[in-house]
Parts: structure tokens; sequence; C-alpha cells
């Protein structure tokens, strides 16, 4: 008799982190199963710790390997973190994508801005819909969130059903779309859910998230009270809050004008998809300084402060059109990713140097969370009644409270799991039964490289402790051709003595040659190996780093 078909889950990104999800299902036996992707996601580089990295992506090897059996890649919605590594990673896996209406627009949007960028076809699917790969039922189950067309989804499959719920939240009057839909998650729940695959990014918060509707009510108001021009940063994608603006605007008989290409762009498709029917025409950013202060809204990128967005060019006073004065207002309508706290408070500081009221949601009720509380974990556990949760999405705390909720709120059993771990959610008792490679890759300009990469960590070297370049040459004889050449890059000009650090290396460079038996002076590598070691030793001494140390040795 055969045995019946294993269903597991493999998180190769966002499981003990915020970001870069890629979630994969299997279906089948330890030799031959189906895979379905979900989510292809990014996150941002850390400049202090990853110099020069832009992007960070899933590391897809595993899928590679397994391209034959990839049954497809289905996105839950087009927020960076769950779709901005198509473009870089697709070419390595070449199988169908699926998304709704709006995910698929913005999607080509990215793409047709991006040099060179592959083509890449996206299957349509209807929000609500249901579509078949391979031996995956896939259905696109709509949620509240912070961006247009957000579902979770439900992967029936011979061996049960899972809940994927991508990222979520339960508001009762969303600005735009519709709320999380409760009557078709309790019929899931009826029909029996075997796992629950679920959001945990603020399982810390006690409560629920405000709705978007209340949000847009506060910023009506202040804008509604400005008598200076009004600036509003928030994150590009949230279409609801570009609306909310839109309507403040008009009721305050203000103009909108978007600034910033990534604001430009989703307004432009939301536009498209019919998001902003009845919401007047955006003004460009050259239509700014012809507008009185008190008839213009400035809708602007740069919330997390991006050095080059529109926001901190404006605080820089940098942009070329638009400018604000003392008595203007801005209003960051956004939460503060955790990591760009110094960019952000860099530009608040400007902006209050120069006299300009900022509004925040430390005083005014300016931005929600696009992701479940407590409570609202809680009532997806009371719809949906799933025998096993597994916690994605979050960082160790965040999984560990929405862990601990799970089993207080009765679920059966509780998983929860690393990138990489293979979870068996059945036939028989889940378990992590193995373990697969889950690393990470760097986009580092137009390259992608392996997080073991020499450049990136010598960039890290470089950052702290700068660069020694010594370069000399040497006749047949082994004697010293000419002075040495020494450059010094990052480092003091001078030690604790007042001496000169570059005059103390080359005389040690001239030194060593000199001290070196004339048969090892004849081989380059040697002379230079030794050179590297006194050098380095030697400004540490004086700095107390560890410099990177170059040395070119020419044989003449």
């Amino acid at each position: 008799m055969a045995r019946p078909d294993e269903l597991t889950f493999l998180p190769l990104g966002g499981v003990g982190e915020i970001g870069m999800n890629l979630s994969v299902y299997g279906l089948g036996n330890r030799h031959q199963r189906s895979f379905l992707a979900v989510d292809l996601g990014v996150s941002f580089g850390d400049e202090e710790h990853l110099p020069g990295i832009d992007l960070v992506m899933p590391d897809v090897s595993f899928l590679e390997r397994e391209r034959k059996n990839l049954v497809g890649i289905v996105l839950t919605h087009a927020h960076e973190d769950h779709f901005g590594a198509i473009i870089d990673l697709w070419p390595r896996l070449r199988v169908p994508i699926y998304a709704t209406a709006f995910s698929a627009a913005l999607f080509e949007a990215k793409r047709a801005a991006e040099r060179n960028a592959p083509e890449i076809p996206i299957t349509v699917v209807p929000s609500g819909g249901r579509i078949d790969l391979g031996p995956f039922n896939v259905e696109f189950i709509p949620v509240a969130h912070s961006i247009p067309e957000s579902h979770a989804l439900a992967i029936r499959t011979s061996a049960g059903v899972v809940l994927h719920t991508g990222d979520w939240k339960i508001d009762p009057t969303p600005v735009i779309g519709p709320p999380t839909d409760e009557r078709r998650l309790r019929e899931l729940g009826d029909e029996g859910v075997l796992a629950l695959v679920g959001d945990s990014t603020n399982a810390v918060r006690e409560g629920r998230s405000p709705s978007e509707t209340e949000v847009a009510a506060a910023i009506a108001g202040i804008i509604k009270q400005a008598r200076g021009r009004v600036a509003v940063t928030t994150f590009a994608s949230n279409v609801a809050r570009i609306r909310a603006v839109a309507d403040a605007a008009r009721a305050a008989d203000r103009e909108v004008v978007v600034i910033g290409r990534a604001m430009e762009r989703v307004s432009q498709v939301a536009r498209e998809q019919g998001l902003l029917d009845g919401v007047r025409e955006f003004r460009s950013a050259h239509m700014y300084g012809h507008l009185p202060p008190d008839k213009v809204v400035a809708l602007c990128t740069g919330s997390q402060g991006e050095p080059r967005a529109a926001l901190a060019r404006i605080a820089n006073d940098d942009h070329p059109e638009i400018t604000l004065n003392k008595g203007d207002c801005v209003i960051f309508s956004s939460r503060t990713i955790p990591g760009n706290e110094k960019a952000v408070s860099s530009i608040v500081n400007a902006l209050v140097t120069q006299g300009i009221e900022i509004v925040t949601d430390r005083t005014h009720l300016v931005h929600v969370s696009g992701h479940p509380r407590r409570d609202e974990l809680r009532q997806m556990i009371s719809w949906v009644r799933p025998q096993l949760l597994v916690p994605v999405h979050g960082e160790a705390l965040h999984l560990a409270e929405h862990a601990e909720l799970a089993r207080a709120a009765g679920v059966p059993k509780v998983i929860t799991c690393r990138n990489g771990d293979v979870v068996r959610f059945g036939p028989g008792d889940p378990a992590v039964i193995d373990q697969v490679p889950a690393g990470r890759l760097y986009k580092d300009g137009l390259l992608l490289e392996g997080a073991k990469a020499r450049a990136v960590a010598e960039r890290r070297r470089l950052s702290f402790a700068g660069c020694t370049f010594v370069s000399i040459a040497l006749t047949e004889k082994g004697e010293l051709a000419d002075d040495p050449e020494v450059e010094l890059v990052g480092i003091p000009e001078k030690n604790a003595a007042g001496e000169d650090i570059a005059d103390e290396v080359f005389d040690l460079v001239v030194s060593t040659v000199e001290n070196l038996p004339r048969a090892r002076r004849r081989d380059a590598d040697a002379v230079a190996e030794s050179l590297r070691r006194a050098v380095r030793a030697s400004i540490a001494e004086q700095w107390g780093k560890k410099t990177l140390c170059i040395v070119h040795v020419l044989m003449v």
C-alpha cells in the first residue's frame, strides 16, 4: 500500500527576521516532492554592517536544484519584502508567477523602470480566485493590510489545508479595498485547517491596530488647521494613505503635488487600477512653486530617511523644485523601520532647525501598522481553529510571543522554526525533520554576491581600519631600485607622539627589505608577505587598529 503524501513547510527567509520573505511548501515523499514558493522578497542593507550593499535576498540555491519540481511562485502582495527579489532571482528559477492585478501591475511598473530588467510574465489571478498548481490548490482570500490587494493563501493538498496569512490585520473600515474576509476564513475553519502559518510582526503589542479611517481623519484635521505648506511622507505603496492625503487636501482646498519616483509610480498604477477613482489629478513637482503656501500639500517619498529620496533632499535644501520655510508642517505618516532611526532623526533635526513643525505618531494618530496585534491574532485563531500554528514574519521575540499566545488560545500544536528548517505538517506528528542551507545574497551594485563574499568583508574592514598601499621595485640583486611608495587611506596622519605615520611606514619598508636575506629578496611573494606583516604590526602599534595592507612588489 502506497504511503500518503507528506506535506512540508520550508522557510528560506522571513523567519527570525522581518523582511526577505520566502516560504516553500512541499508535497510528496522523500524521493519525489512538488514544491510551491510563496513570495520572494528583500530586506535592505545596513551601511554600518554591510557598507555598499543595497539589498539582501534569500539564497535560492535549494530551489534552483529543485527547479524541475517547482510548480510556481505565488505572491501574497506587492511590498518589497515580499516581491522585491523577483527581478534579480527569477532568472535563476524561470517558473510561473501568480499574483492579483494590482501586484502584477506594480511589479511591471517596477520592472519597466529598471535598466536591462528581464521580461518576467505574471499570471493575474482574481481576488478571491482559486488556481491549481501541480498538487496544490491555492485560494486568494482578501485581507486588510497597508497596500491594496493583500491576500492570505488557503493552500489545499491531499495532506490537508494550510492557511498562509501573509501580512494582514483586522480593519473593519479600510480606506481602500475590502476588510479581511471573516466569512471566508470562518468557512475555512469549518472545512478544517491543518496548519496556520502566521504573521508575527505585532505579536508583542496588546489590543488591536487602529483603522486606516482613523488615520485619515487625523491627517485631515492637521491639514485643515495648517496655515503654511504641508508635506506628508509615507510609504509609497500605501495607496490608502495616498487617498487619505488627497481627500484631506481637497477638503482644505489644497492641491496635491507628488514628489519622488516611487510615489509617482505607485500613484499612476493605483489610478490605472481604479483605486483612486474620484480623486483629483495630482500636480507634478514643477507646479509646486506656483501654488500659494496655503494651497499645497506635498506628498513625498523618504519616510525612512533614504538619503536621495525627496524628503532628505528637501531637509538639506538640495531639492531643485521643493522648499519648506519656517512655519510649514511635515507629517511623518509612517513607522521608522528598526535600523533607520539615525537617518530619520537626522532629517527631523534638520527640519526642526529650520523652524518647521514636525508631526509624528508619537503625538497624533497619523500612522497605524498593517499587521495584527494580539487580540487580532486571537481572533484569527478563533475563526480558523488550526491543528498547528507556525509563527513567521518576525524576529525571535515576535515568534516566541506569537507561539505563547497560540498555546494559550488552545491551538493543539505550535512549532517555532528557523530559516532552513524543514517542518513536517502531516501526516503524523508535526516536527522539524530536516534542514537545508538558507543563506543570503547581497545586491552589490549590479552584482549578486554570496554572504561570504570577500568584497563585503573587506569593505567592512576598510570602513573600520582603512588600508595601506605599499609599492616597491627590486633589482635582480634584491636591492631597491627606487624609493618605496606608501599611501595611507582612512588612517590618521600622525601617531600619539606627533610623528607622521606614513614616514614611519616608509622607513619600516626600507629597513624590512634591507634586513631580509638576499636570497629571500628575489622571491616577490615572500618579500610582499614580510612587508605586509611588518606594516600591519607597526600601524597597529601606533594606532591600535589592524589595517588592511596591500603590497605590490615589482622585479626589474
